[in-house]
């Protein structure tokens, strides 16, 4: 875990990681959520409607961009204090997803900074993409 203070992070800071998409992952964010719909639960359902496979929540794909804050950048200090995501492409499960989060703006006033991400899969297609703002803390 990351443990930058406001004045260690420039704006062009880059943080990435990446992470596989499991079936124990959908298991457990349906679970979580109640969130039922056969899109996410049954492949030949999601076939049907013109899906390789079941599709990945978004919002599993989305929780991404906490741990992108939360453990990358900057860490340990962070604050979400807002999200803007657009979902640009499917994820399916066993897909390998990188997450990258660049700092594009700092706020001294209130110590926050903007970091844009873009989350891709295995074959570098943009599949979400976001704007973060995060207090540091």
């Amino acid at each position: 875990m990351n443990t930058y203070t406001y004045e260690e992070i420039e704006i062009g800071h880059r943080e990435t990681f990446t992470v596989t998409v499991t079936e124990a992952d959908m298991d457990k964010f349906r679970e979580i959520t109640g969130d039922v719909n056969p899109l996410h639960k049954d492949a030949d359902y999601a076939k049907d409607h013109g899906h390789k496979d079941r599709v990945v929540f978004g919002m599993l794909t989305a929780s991404y961009l906490s741990t992108l804050a939360g453990v990358y950048l900057p860490g340990e200090r962070s604050l979400i204090h807002s999200v803007k995501t657009k979902f640009e492409g499917a994820v399916y499960p066993g897909d390998e997803l990188t997450i990258e989060g660049t700092v594009v703006e700092k706020n001294d006033t209130f110590q926050l900074i903007i970091v844009k991400v873009i989350i891709k899969n295995q074959n570098n297609e943009k599949v979400c993409k976001a704007e973060l703002q995060v207090g540091i803390i």
